[in-house]
């Protein structure tokens, strides 16, 4: 039986760091969540913290490896299958960003602008000494992609859907489904009904 132990949000801010730190660079890692649990807020807490202890650290955001509307609304603006399928690049994630990072020492921040829908056009950064890079946002784990550590923020579905903004409800079956069937297993598992009280798993 899976065995939990509370703590608070700073508290899973500093687990987080430990694990990431644990390890040596280039490390690319991942705190894959629904947008409800804002795992990108996570990440830049993470993120920060480590720079602050003198270790380059920086964010890769899901959203912003999103596919141009003409591919991710082909079916519609609010199709589940094409969110879970269709919505984010993740082979160019891996390509620009994991792999990129691990052979070459660099990574693009941005592919693709949802809001303008089109490239950002940025440089490619490069990695600093024992360089960190986390990914963060949805249905990350059960792709294959070469991510760790990785980090879980996991919500039953009566929880996504308390808050889940009415306009993206249609979203929740495909988080739940894409959970459902991925194999991967996260190594931080984070209980994250209610965000002021988190409760974490390790696997060991």
């Amino acid at each position: 039986m899976p065995t939990y132990r509370p703590t608070t949000p700073d508290g899973l801010v500093q687990a987080c760091v430990a694990v990431f730190d644990s390890l040596r660079g280039p490390v690319v890692g991942a705190i894959d969540g629904a947008d409800a649990a804002h795992p990108d807020r996570l990440a830049d807490d993470v993120a920060a913290s480590l720079r602050g202890s003198g270790r380059p650290a920086a964010v890769v955001r899901v959203v912003d490896y999103i596919r141009p509307a003409s591919v991710r609304m082909e079916f519609g603006r609010t199709d589940s299958e094409s969110y879970r399928t269709l919505w984010f690049d993740y082979d160019a994630l891996d390509r620009e960003v994991i792999t990129a990072l691990r052979e070459s020492g660099v990574w693009l921040p941005r592919l693709w602008d949802e809001r303008t829908d089109r490239s950002p056009r940025d440089t490619p950064e490069t990695a600093g000494p024992d360089q960190v890079v986390i990914v963060a946002g949805p249905m990350l784990l059960g792709r294959g992609l070469a991510l760790s550590p990785t980090i879980a923020l996991t919500m039953s579905e009566a929880a996504l859907r308390r808050t889940t903004p009415a306009d993206d409800a249609w979203t929740v079956d495909a988080v739940v489904d894409h959970a459902r069937t991925a194999d991967d297993q996260a190594d931080v598992t984070v209980r994250y009904e209610h965000a002021d009280r988190p409760a974490i798993m390790t696997r060991t």
